[in-house]
């Protein structure tokens, strides 16, 4: 089995403070095992984390990390949500942090 790193991405832009932490995983969760997202079958969801509107999403396949990244345009929609909100979805690096400050800077819609 593939090294967890290989099967994360992290997921920027996610809605805080909305709804319960316990919901909003399970939101992600569903969005990223449907099709239509590119996605596949999620071992975990690491939400809420260290930083502010972050997550972390583990598949089960690595496969499934790139399929994910390939789709430019990920929109959390749910009924449970009052609006869709765009994600921003990058590979998972060791030194996170600076990996999401970086992130945060560029222009949405400019690859890394």
């Amino acid at each position: 089995r593939a090294a967890k790193a290989t099967r994360t991405v992290v997921i920027t832009g996610v809605p805080h403070g909305l709804l319960q932490d316990d919901v909003m995983v399970d939101i992600l969760t569903i969005h990223f095992q449907k099709s239509k997202n590119n996605g596949g079958d999620v071992e975990e969801v690491r939400y809420p984390t260290g930083n502010k509107g972050v997550a972390y999403v583990t598949f089960e396949d690595p496969e499934v990390v790139d399929s994910v990244l390939k789709k430019g345009d990920h929109q959390l929609e749910d009924k449970r949500l009052s609006q869709s909100y765009p994600l921003r979805v990058t590979s998972y690096c060791e030194n996170v942090s600076s990996c999401i400050i970086h992130l945060l800077l560029l222009p949405v819609g400019c690859d890394p």
